[in-house]
């Protein structure tokens, strides 16, 4: 049989171009609003348009096969302003249905849910009023919203009257403080808060830069104000954070009891709103698993997640972890590539303008509203 005639880079002559069918071309549709009576119906129609919309059906989709697959432990890892954002009741459905094992978060994601946690509020910017203003006012600005500092106050009271109910001695881990204070939350009512949600749901909750927060520096606080009630000065920093008044704090605590959480499960998945540390610290378990079998002469078998959902605007050419694609993370041993099964959805986008519509829209293809 003759071949077509093509021209210089090998393209066929335009009476035997193909039509799509020899290569199983998958056909996309104009998504039509008046047919989209629901939100799964609308990530449905999304799936098959292009662009972010595309990116954001796919994603639904992960997120459901990754839920639905009751072999799989789900971690979801939270950085980003996202409780100022207001999406911690997001978060809260997604631990009360089911959709998530644990959580690693941002410490100051955590706090600022605890202030929504309590019954306090956040408040739009007002656009009258500079930054030096909020500040004497004591506003603290996140974009375009607000945190009281009166809030946080409320907040270190209720943290430290938490603390109070424990040995000082005993050693902390983030996740033993976040499961003692949702207990109180539980205890107080505020059952739809995130560490309230999660200690009624047995979900470990971690912080892995602890430090780095406002609940940190109210264990800080907390460590402190019983050294010097204790005696001793705080009329300098040299005195006041002296070596011996350190908390009693184990983060290796967390590392060991997340490996072991993490080693017990036949299929991982991991949800991830934007990157940093957390995302680090949860995908780093494979490596962990890696390099103490090589190291120390074992035979465990190493984690890798089989699937994954990532929220987040960062572009990958800055080289940085949030904005790494799953496909790099292959390479560390983080990842089941997709040849093997894997299966994994990227959406560049504003967690708080696409997050919810995922979880909407998945929570009614689980039947669970």
């Amino acid at each position: 049989m003759k071949e077509p005639p093509t021209d210089q880079l090998g393209k066929r002559s335009l009476d035997s171009l193909e039509d799509g069918a020899e290569d199983q071309l998958e056909a996309l549709s104009s998504l039509d609003p008046l047919k989209t009576a629901t939100a799964s119906a609308l990530l449905a129609s999304m799936a098959r348009t292009s662009f972010a919309g595309r990116r954001i059906g796919e994603a639904a989709d992960v997120l459901h096969q990754m839920t639905s697959d009751a072999d799989c432990k789900v971690v979801m890892t939270l950085s980003g302003a996202m409780t100022v954002g207001k999406m911690s009741l997001v978060i809260v459905r997604m631990i009360q249905s089911g959709m998530v094992d644990a959580i690693i978060s941002t410490g100051a994601l955590m706090s600022h849910g605890l202030s929504e946690g309590i019954g306090l509020r956040h408040f739009k910017v007002p656009p009258a009023l500079d930054d030096e203003a909020m500040y004497k006012k004591g506003y603290n600005r996140v974009y375009d919203t607000l945190e009281l500092e009166s809030n946080l106050n409320s907040v270190e009271a209720f943290v430290r009257s938490v603390l109070e109910t424990l040995d000082p001695k005993d050693t902390l881990t983030s996740q033993k403080f976040c499961r003692v204070v949702g207990e109180a939350l539980l205890a107080a009512g505020h059952r739809d808060s995130i560490l309230g949600a999660a200690a009624e749901r047995n979900i470990p909750v971690f912080i892995p830069a602890f430090t780095d927060c406002e609940v940190g520096l109210d264990v800080a606080t907390w460590a402190l104000r019983r050294a010097l009630a204790e005696g001793g000065s705080g009329a300098t920093p040299e005195e006041l954070f002296a070596s011996d008044r350190v908390p009693a704090y184990n983060e290796f605590g967390d590392l060991l009891t997340y490996a072991r959480f993490i080693g017990t499960a036949k299929r991982l998945g991991i949800f991830t709103v934007g990157g940093g540390v957390p995302r680090n610290w949860a995908q780093q378990v494979g490596p962990l698993y890696d390099l103490l079998n090589v190291r120390l002469g074992l035979d465990l078998t190493p984690p890798r997640f089989h699937y994954g959902i990532r929220l987040c605007p960062e572009p990958v050419h800055w080289g940085g972890l949030s904005g790494c694609t799953y496909s790099e993370g292959v390479s560390w041993g983080k990842f089941v590539p997709e040849s093997q099964g894997g299966r994994y959805a990227e959406v560049h986008c504003d967690a708080t303008a696409v997050w919810p519509l995922l979880v909407r829209g998945v929570l009614e293809r689980l039947g669970k509203v």
